[in-house]
């Protein structure tokens, strides 16, 4: 609860009500009393009861409205009830005790906001983690890589390099000698020897028979085919001395070429490193615009036969029905940007302990609670009287307990209504607050009357409050380009039409304003979408001549006005 001095909460109340200062000092010190309460030590605290107050006034002067803004005030767990939804028990309609249960369940909602704020880091954190996953596990079944987003590739498309046709093979030529012709006049033997040599020279890869030459001389007639046999074997050997030790120093100088292109090859990426990358496209807001794919959880409302009465169903009753009721699972598509705000609330309640929740919801209403009963003249019955009027009785007899402080079985638990601060309001125009029973009246010993609003009053709420009606109107106009202008004697005409027209019919208050202004601007509501952008003057001259005709004739008035 905001700790507000009782002047600064009437400060607050003056932004948007105009007048009715008993009515906000009363209001403000009542509020205070909660503050001060808490701050009391010792058993002194449980003996302070809450002052309740009765506000009493015309419609239209302002009750409900300082009901509205003191509940946005507070920020107290607070409920605005129509004391005629309610009815004796044994009637059809709402009974009494569910006032409290409201209230409850308003504690529940401003303690379950307190939770979710202080864990939104965590939701947070734990969406974002989520979302990651669902991108990941997105990519690897498109096998997507994050080239696309200006990531460097992890593994990239090999190469392939042109095949060519292999050169044909020069056969090597068989020296002619006198020798060789005598041992092997068709050559056929010199070609199995060098099939031979050729199959070993094959084995290793960079040999190439083609190129190997034989120191042999031909003119020689005392060499025989051993010879020749043995010159070639040598050549053979030489070359392969000569290029195993070329292959030597081409390794101790360089890299062959299969082994620069491994060394050219960009490392593959981890997991962890893919992930951190990921994640940082993520928090860049690179990733907004992907696609995925949400799981939403709703659970049906069970349907119970007969629900008059429904809300005092035991709790553990209300559990069953609950787990019984299926629950439905879908899938929706979202954008990541909208996703985000999406899963931060499912996390969000995964967060919250339930059973947490509900204890401090108890102790904040009954302790901070705050219950706004309106139109408590309408349940004043008359003597005698029959039918509705016994049931409006019955209503006053049931509230005693529940002003007073009783306890009722809500959802959340047990809850004590001693501490609640109760604030009463009616306009009492045909009954007075004295017509009400006894012990109800004793149960609201503050009694607030709020003043009947004159031209002064309408003045002022035509153009000191944050939200004025003509401040509304002007900034509806905005919206199409229209700047609406309301001279000083406009605001003087309108309000003079307002108070006589609350003298000559009924007294409907500040609501009257509403009616006036929807008349004066009905022609501009209409017109204002297909008039160019401008300047629109409302002056005193152009009010008159939309309602003064009206005004004027008394009939009419009560009909239009």
């Amino acid at each position: 609860m905001l700790e507000l001095t009782p002047r600064q909460i009437v400060e607050e109340l003056d932004k948007y009500i105009v007048g009715q200062n008993a009515a906000k000092r009363a209001i403000a010190v009542a509020i205070r009393n909660r503050w001060r309460r808490q701050r009391v030590e010792g058993d002194m605290r449980e003996e302070i009861g809450p002052k309740n107050m009765m506000m009493i006034g015309p419609t239209g002067v302002g009750k409900t409205e300082i009901a509205r803004r003191l509940a946005a005030l507070t920020g107290a767990p607070f409920v605005k009830v129509d004391a005629t939804k309610y009815t004796e028990v044994g009637y059809y309609g709402r009974d009494v005790e569910s006032m409290a249960r409201d209230l409850v369940e308003n504690a529940v909602g401003v303690v379950r906001s307190e939770e979710r704020e202080r864990n939104k880091e965590k939701a947070k954190e734990a969406a974002d983690k989520r979302i990651i996953d669902l991108l990941e596990e997105k990519f690897h079944r498109q096998k997507r890589d994050l080239s696309e987003f200006g990531v460097e590739p992890d593994e990239p498309e090999p190469e392939v390099a042109e095949e060519k046709e292999p050169e044909p093979k020069k056969k090597i030529e068989r020296p002619i000698t006198e020798t060789s012709k005598a041992i092997d006049p068709d050559g056929k033997l010199f070609d199995k020897i060098m099939e031979f040599y050729d199959a070993k020279a094959k084995e290793e890869e960079s040999l190439d028979a083609t190129k190997i030459k034989v120191q042999f001389d031909p003119n020689d007639p005392g060499k025989s085919l051993s010879d020749m046999f043995g010159a070639i074997s040598r050549a053979i050997g030489e070359k392969l001395s000569e290029v195993d030790s070329e292959d030597d120093e081409e390794e101790a100088s360089e890299p062959s070429e299969p082994a620069k292109k491994a060394s050219d090859k960009p490392k593959k990426k981890t997991k962890a490193e893919y992930r951190e990358e990921l994640t940082r496209l993520y928090n860049e807001g690179k990733l907004d615009d992907e696609l995925i794919f949400v799981q939403e959880e709703k659970r049906s409302v069970p349907i119970v036969m007969g629900s008059v009465g429904a809300e005092s169903m035991p709790e553990e009753l209300r559990d069953v029905l609950e787990n019984m009721a299926p629950k439905r699972r879908t899938h929706r598509e979202f954008k990541v940007s909208e996703a985000r705000d999406v899963i931060v609330e499912q996390e969000s309640e995964r967060l919250l302990d339930k059973d947490k929740i509900n204890e401090r919801a108890i102790e904040l209403a009954e302790n901070l609670g705050i219950i706004f009963i309106d139109e408590i003249d309408k349940i004043v019955g008359s003597e005698g009287g029959r039918g509705a009027d016994v049931s409006r009785q019955g209503v006053q007899r049931d509230l005693l307990p529940i002003v007073e402080g009783t306890t009722v079985q809500t959802k959340c638990g047990l809850f004590s209504t001693e501490h609640v601060l109760f604030i009463a309001a009616g306009a009492f125009h045909r009954v007075k607050p004295s017509d009400l029973t006894p012990e109800l009246q004793g149960r609201f010993p503050i009694r607030v009357e709020l003043s009947e609003l004159k031209k002064e009053d309408f003045v002022r709420i035509l153009t000191e409050p944050k939200s004025a009606l003509t401040k509304q109107y002007a900034a509806l106009m905005k919206t199409e380009n229209v700047e609406l202008v309301f001279k000083d004697d406009a605001i003087d005409a309108l309000a003079e039409y307002a108070a006589q027209t609350n003298l000559t019919t009924q007294n409907i208050g500040a609501r009257r304003l509403c009616t006036i202004m929807e008349l004066l601007l009905e022609d501009l509501n209409f017109e204002a979408a297909e008039m160019e952008s401008g300047r629109v003057e409302i002056d005193a001259e152009y009010v008159r001549s939309k309602i003064d005709k009206i005004a004027k004739d008394e009939d009419l008035s009560k009909f239009v006005l």
